[in-house]
């Protein structure tokens, strides 16, 4: 067997991570920026964002360019982001945060902090973002807007984004009070998780699928800062309303399919079965003979709602078989993103390495 000296370089590494391993947890926080657009807020926006975080060893920063067509891809270079991930054409918020989210697992994050490239979000409050997820006591943190006091919210749309955070909580079974926000903190674990099928917005999504999928979800209070701009995500407030209702519904049907179409089959066949009760009472009192039309109708709607029952269980397989790949995928994620961060932290150590052993030498 052969001794500690003349041990290869790969065994001395498992050597040195093992140690490392039982020593407190190195943590890498990577703060991504879905941008489009953003050349005049940018700077400003990475300017507020920390530096030094306690309980965090290492923090980097990531922009996800959206085909914009300013300089907002100068700016980011310019100010010396770590990672840029460059769309040449628009793909939408939904696909840029995931594959923000892709990069950040990529490059090793252990936390991974999503905020806005218009400065909308107090910085500052990162630090309250991911204490949750340190403590080990969430993996998902939403920050919490001061909706009623956010002058640049019209009433309406206060309203509206209280009566959105409200049918996003009845639909995911959790109680995080503001849904829109897109002020929010991941670990590593829920991240590799994370799915969006929708090309609008990944907010009202994700804590849908974390909700049914009991990911341990929690929301902080964030202070936020004046506007330097007005939303692009929608040109008018009952678009968004709109955009919003699809996504909630498509999210909760393709979760809990067999529940939502059973309460679509409810009203047809209640209907049906009435009118075709109607129709007995006639035809045993003899007088039925008018009424072949209810007894028509009546089928029609039972056949309906048997349909859409029928429906919300193929639905139930396709929402198992969905599961075992996000399983599959979840697994094979993590093989993909464990393996890169080997190699990164091999390289590392045999760079180090290569250092300490030249710098003996001399």
């Amino acid at each position: 067997p052969m001794g500690q000296r003349g041990s290869p370089p790969i065994l001395k590494f498992i050597t040195m991570r093992n140690k490392k391993n039982t020593m407190d947890k190195y943590m890498k926080l990577i703060i991504q920026m879905p941008c489009y657009n953003e050349a005049e807020t940018l700077n400003i926006a990475l300017d507020a964002l920390p530096r030094k975080l306690e309980g965090i060893d290492c923090i980097e920063y990531l922009i996800i360019n959206d085909g914009s067509r300013d300089a907002t891809l100068q700016a980011a270079r310019q100010w010396g982001v770590n990672y840029i991930v460059n769309f040449k054409q628009n793909k939408g918020l939904a696909k840029g945060f995931m594959a923000g989210i892709d990069g950040c697992l990529s490059k090793g994050a252990d936390i991974i902090v999503n905020t806005d490239a218009d400065n909308q979000y107090c910085a500052e409050d990162i630090s309250k973002l991911i204490e949750p997820i340190l403590r080990e006591e969430a993996d998902i943190v939403v920050g919490a807007r001061p909706i009623d006091k956010t002058e640049h919210f019209s009433p309406v749309k206060k309203k509206l984004q209280h009566f959105g955070s409200w049918v996003v909580r009845k639909a995911s079974n959790t109680q995080i009070p503001d849904a829109p926000s897109g002020f929010r903190a991941y670990s590593r674990e829920a991240a590799m998780r994370m799915n969006v099928v929708n090309d609008y917005t990944y907010t009202l999504e994700t804590i849908v699928q974390a909700g049914r999928e009991k990911i341990p979800m929690t929301s902080v209070p964030v202070r936020t800062n004046g506007e330097l701009r007005p939303s692009r995500l929608f040109n008018s407030i009952w678009g968004y309303v709109k955009k919003s209702m699809i996504t909630i519904i498509r999210a909760y049907m393709m979760y809990k399919p067999l529940k939502c179409f059973t309460f679509l089959c409810i009203p047809p066949i209640l209907v049906g079965g009435m009118i075709g009760i109607r129709f007995l009472i006639f035809y045993f009192k003899g007088t039925g003979t008018g009424h072949v039309q209810s007894l028509i109708l009546a089928c029609t709607l039972i056949i309906i709602g048997f349909l859409t029952l029928m429906m919300g269980l193929l639905g139930d397989i396709l929402a198992s078989n969905k599961k075992l790949l996000e399983d599959t995928q979840y697994h094979v994620r993590r093989i993909e993103y464990d393996i890169l961060q080997n190699k990164r932290e091999i390289k590392e150590y045999s760079e180090g390495t290569g250092d300490a052993e030249g710098d003996a030498h001399e």
